[in-house]
């Protein structure tokens, strides 16, 4: 008997997939490809794609873990910030409807 995965599972999924390597295991790949090591040697014995590899160089090139680790927070507040402005936009919007049918 199979069944479907719902939503959630297949989100979760998919994040536990994000998350599979740190800020410091991307940054010692990305350094072991600028010491010579070919791309797709490193993308075969880590199990990533060259389209990831390629992503993280775009992403992290150049940074250190700290400042990696430092991008990620500022990326999560960002969107937690802007997930409060879209509250408040939605919030706005219902009182101002709310007014107009009043009047």
């Amino acid at each position: 008997m199979m069944t479907s995965k719902s939503g959630f599972a297949q989100s979760l999924e998919e994040e536990m997939k994000k998350a599979r390597f740190s800020e410091q295991q991307i940054i010692e790949i990305l350094k072991l490809a600028e010491a010579g090591t070919k791309v797709a040697d490193l993308c075969r014995k880590h199990g990533i794609s060259q389209w990831t590899f390629y992503q993280w160089r775009n992403k992290y090139g150049g940074m250190g873990v700290s400042e990696a680790k430092r991008l990620k927070e500022l990326e999560e507040e960002n969107r937690r910030l802007k997930k409060i402005v879209a509250d408040q936009a939605l919030d706005l919007s219902a009182l101002k409807e709310a007014l107009h049918r009043k009047w």
